[in-house]
């Protein structure tokens, strides 16, 4: 088990990673990535992925029960979604987790994410209640964020006005906090049953940081909701053996 001091250097590293990946792809782009083709590009959450694997790993999962890259699962209102990392061990799903991003364009793209989120969980649910796409065992699903910490994403978000009245929970938001309302949420209704939120900048110097401002979704939170988790599937495993 990763020491605090060890989680915390592996944190920094893969949030390192995400920055030096995301400036790799962008020259290698035609564009330069003036078109967002970073955002486009893929890998630049490749050390998010790989450490949320040791996570379960540590857990007790077996590393030929972990599948990243274009791992799919069912789904009711479509036939299948691809996710970007699945556990399937034993015939159960243990967790399906989905990495996601956001730099620059926050305010453009902001219902993008939460539509997409959304989408991807309430369809999996739906394939369980429906027609019991997963058995006995209901799926657990998880939802890593970065998000790039700028003056954009902390001033208050754009007016939030509707033909009826919103909640008030949202008035005087910036988009970092929207953001973390929305995943909160999204665990305590049981959308995913574990988050994972990161906000990170890096400064005229080149030097990363980052925060994990939201306590529900931070990564020791995160751990030890794969530990409850993977502990509940060994011991239906070991009923059924």
């Amino acid at each position: 088990m990763l020491s605090a001091d060890e989680l915390a250097r592996h944190v920094q590293s893969a949030v390192e990673s995400f920055w030096f990946k995301r400036d790799e792809q962008t020259a290698r782009l035609s564009d330069q990535g003036i078109s967002g083709g970073a955002a486009r590009a893929n890998g630049h959450l490749g050390d998010f992925t790989n450490l949320v694997t040791q996570v379960f790993v540590e857990a007790g999962v077996p590393p030929a029960s972990i599948r990243s890259g274009a791992p799919y699962v069912p789904g009711y209102y479509r036939v299948r979604k691809q996710w970007d990392l699945v556990v399937k061990h034993r015939g159960h799903l243990v967790a399906a987790v989905e990495f996601k991003s956001q730099v620059g364009s926050v305010g453009k793209n902001f219902n993008n994410r939460f539509e997409e989120a959304l989408g991807t969980a309430t369809d999996t649910h739906a394939a369980q209640r429906k027609y019991g796409a997963f058995g006995e065992v209901p799926p657990w699903l998880a939802y890593v964020f970065v998000l790039q910490e700028s003056a954009e994403t902390e001033r208050m978000a754009r007016d939030a006005a509707a033909l009826f009245p919103v909640d008030p929970q949202f008035v005087g938001l910036s988009y970092s906090q929207r953001y973390q309302l929305m995943i909160s949420r999204f665990i305590g209704d049981q959308i995913y049953d574990a988050g994972w939120f990161i906000t990170t900048k890096r400064d005229f110097a080149g030097t990363v940081s980052y925060q994990e401002p939201l306590a529900t979704a931070c990564m020791d939170a995160f751990i030890a909701a794969v530990a409850g988790r993977v502990n509940y599937v060994n011991a239906v495993v070991a009923k059924e053996n």
